[in-house]
């Protein structure tokens, strides 16, 4: 008789224990990157009233099944369910969501720690964090700041001495394109470039067409001696720019240049600038602080046509190549599929700034909740090497819970039957044990 009491009342606990994680999911449906817990049963053990026989052709007798009583149930698990969850967007890029199975490794002075909420944000010293301060970790760029240097995972700082500003360049590589017409006989071409300072420079070249219609004299425009040249968007006077004339020929069939004819002139500053402005005053730009070897002027797309001149210059090869610079700021942050950062700078540079990582387990589930939508590791979960593997992300958005509402209600239905059933088990048996002691009257 009391066997069934104490049975009904592991039911009770059993349920009453499902019934605390049932809870727990419904109170975090809508908590980043929550994963969702599960109760599994088992019996206990049971009593063996009679053992098993075989049949025996001596007795002429069949064999004989055991005869046990269960004695009630146990929590065989409370599993983690690491099924992801659904998107959420939000179009922050600091918000950034898992689409394998991996987790984001951060860290603070307690060591690291693992989750899929990726609601990240930059503090005041440019440090990526979770909302609780803690540190987002992954690896920095290289020496030559285009790659990513794998290694052990570092906390990551988006704003710091490095990052914050992109250095000028001096222009290396200039190319010209449009038209020349032969209705013209004098074009005036404008060329900008930076030096590496990231100052900006305007000097005037000047196109005469020659007594063949097809050839062209390049030279710098000056006044047999002093030359107007732009400095940072001011007007100066300069005598120490030179460039040797060069004549260049163009196809009279084509319109193209003449094979025989440059493709490309070299500009150079063999001396140290002098800049005089209108009211007198000198500045000097020291030939150090340009290209060493010139600046390199492609002609190849110059064209000869029955139109009117249109040649511009343009800052760097086709390829964009030698463009130079001037310096620029810090204004935005791209973080990629590849959980690479990049920064944008107000001059159009960008920057590889780091890339995060991820860590992967062998088993997931075995992870240990600790709170804070935060895991550590467990022998059974595997361990972290500190270096970790290349994420796959999607920026701007947010993993929700993977909480499913219709199966934790249906679940709760199951649980309060069982748990209301368990408790008319324990009545019963009650009411049984009262009309014994009822035995004596």
């Amino acid at each position: 008789m009391m066997r069934s009491m104490f049975s009904g009342v592991s039911g009770l606990r059993v349920h009453q224990t499902k019934m605390d994680v049932i809870g727990n999911n419904i109170a975090n449906v809508n908590t980043v990157g929550f994963k969702s817990g599960r109760v599994t049963f088992n019996e206990v053990f049971s009593q063996t009233l009679q053992g098993v026989s075989a049949a025996n052709e001596g007795t002429g007798r069949g064999g004989r099944n055991p005869m046990q009583i269960g004695l009630g149930v146990n929590v065989a698990s409370i599993d983690n369910l690491m099924t992801p969850g659904a998107a959420q967007r939000t179009d922050n890029p600091f918000d950034m969501m898992i689409e394998d199975d991996g987790f984001f490794v951060v860290q603070d002075a307690n060591g690291v720690k693992f989750t899929r909420d990726g609601s990240f944000r930059v503090d005041e010293q440019g440090n990526l964090i979770n909302s609780q301060g803690m540190r987002v970790c992954g690896w920095y760029p290289d020496a030559n700041g285009t790659g990513i240097q794998k290694g052990p995972i570092r906390p990551l700082s988006i704003y710091n001495g490095d990052t914050v500003s992109a250095s000028p360049k001096a222009s290396s590589e200039i190319r010209w394109e449009g038209n020349l017409s032969t209705s013209d006989k004098e074009v005036i071409i404008m060329m900008n470039f930076f030096d590496s300072l990231g100052n900006e420079y305007s000097v005037p070249f000047k196109a005469e067409n020659t007594e063949n219609e097809n050839k062209w004299k390049l030279t710098l425009d000056t006044d047999g001696t002093n030359m107007k040249i732009g400095f940072n968007g001011k007007s100066y006077t300069t005598t120490t720019a030179t460039l040797e004339e060069t004549e260049i020929t163009f196809d009279p069939l084509t319109g193209k240049l003449l094979g025989a004819s440059p493709q490309e002139i070299k500009f150079e500053i063999t001396n140290d600038l002098s800049l005089t402005d209108e009211e007198g005053k000198t500045l000097l730009m020291k030939k150090e602080q340009f290209s060493d070897e010139g600046i390199r002027i492609d002609l190849s797309s110059v064209t000869q046509y029955n139109q009117k001149s249109t040649v511009q210059s343009y800052r760097g090869d086709k390829n964009g190549v030698g463009a130079g610079q001037a310096p620029g700021s810090l204004n935005g942050v791209n973080i990629g599929p590849d959980g690479i950062i990049t920064g944008r700078y107000t001059n159009g540079d960008t920057k590889v700034l780091g890339q995060i990582s991820v860590a992967k387990f062998r088993n997931p589930a075995g992870l240990q909740k600790v709170g804070n939508n935060l895991f550590d590791s467990t022998p059974n979960s595997g361990d972290f090497d500190m270096i970790g593997e290349d994420p796959v992300l999607n920026s701007g958005v947010l993993e929700m819970s993977n909480v499913d509402l219709s199966r934790e209600f249906t679940e709760m239905i199951t649980t309060q039957r069982g748990f209301q059933a368990n408790s008319r088990v324990i009545t019963s048996s009650d009411e049984m044990l009262q009309e014994l002691v009822n035995l004596k009257r």
